[in-house]
């Protein structure tokens, strides 16, 4: 392995883990574009899933109170989100997964573009139960149809009045409760070979660092900023998947 894989290695794990300790989203929208310059496509989103999962559990440490607090509002999402994810894998044959990301990529940097141009953002106060379950469930969908579970619940997530440490309370278990589904499938089918293990053993180190980087970042940021950075995040990703897509 040369130096310069070793950093593309090194540059993905730790995007990978300083974005999970800091927003629980978009670790694989960071991390694939390092990854695949060095790893075989099943490679790179099986390394990505290891370290999601993880760094996930960190996460959750993190704001464990906040969700026991509310596990009925963690449920209204994951509960439907678990069922959509078969929904999406049956999908897959049926549906162009390329023309599904761009219009993804799309939705996300119109959705990021607006609100962070905004002022004042939207402040949702009122319980929503049903619409919580449905960008639960259509979350779970797109997870196994195109693995982007974390979008629509954190587009959904950062316009509610919720402390950050709640809203983190929902996207961070929901989103390892679909890469652990993912990485189980992964494992079934036989990805982790020797190599991709070799690979996982030289990110995971680095990807656990950057992420406590990443919570102490997330302890200190204002609440307030917090949603604006989700939005900001979603711009950012939306703009990596296009150009990732499209290339």
């Amino acid at each position: 392995m040369t130096s310069q894989e070793l950093l593309c290695i090194f540059m993905g794990a730790a995007a990978a883990g300083f974005i999970n300790g800091m927003a629980a989203f978009g670790t694989a929208l960071f991390a694939l574009g390092f990854f695949l310059t060095v790893m075989s496509p099943v490679q790179a989103v099986a390394v990505t899933v290891s370290i999601a999962a993880v760094n996930g559990v960190q996460g959750i440490w993190v704001v464990r109170h906040e969700m026991m607090a509310n596990l009925p509002r963690l449920a209204r999402f994951l509960v439907p989100g678990l069922i959509g994810i078969p929904v999406g894998l049956s999908m897959l044959e049926m549906i162009n997964a390329e023309t599904l990301k761009l219009m993804i990529a799309g939705f996300l940097i119109l959705y990021g573009g607006y609100f962070s141009l905004r002022r004042k953002l939207p402040d949702i106060a009122q319980r929503t139960p049903v619409i919580d379950a449905l960008v639960g469930f259509a979350g779970g969908v797109l997870g196994g149809a195109v693995a982007l579970s974390g979008v629509l619940p954190t587009m959904w997530c950062s316009l509610r009045n919720w402390p950050k440490a709640e809203v983190r309370a929902v996207l961070q278990p929901y989103n390892l409760s679909v890469l652990g589904f993912a990485m189980i499938i992964l494992i079934g089918k036989g990805a982790y070979d020797r190599e991709t293990l070799v690979f996982v053993a030289i990110a995971m180190p680095v990807a656990i660092i950057f992420a406590r980087i990443g919570i102490a970042a997330f302890r200190r940021i204002p609440g307030a900023l917090f949603h604006r950075l989700l939005i900001g995040l979603c711009l950012v990703s939306g703009t990596l998947l296009m150009i990732r897509e499209l290339l």
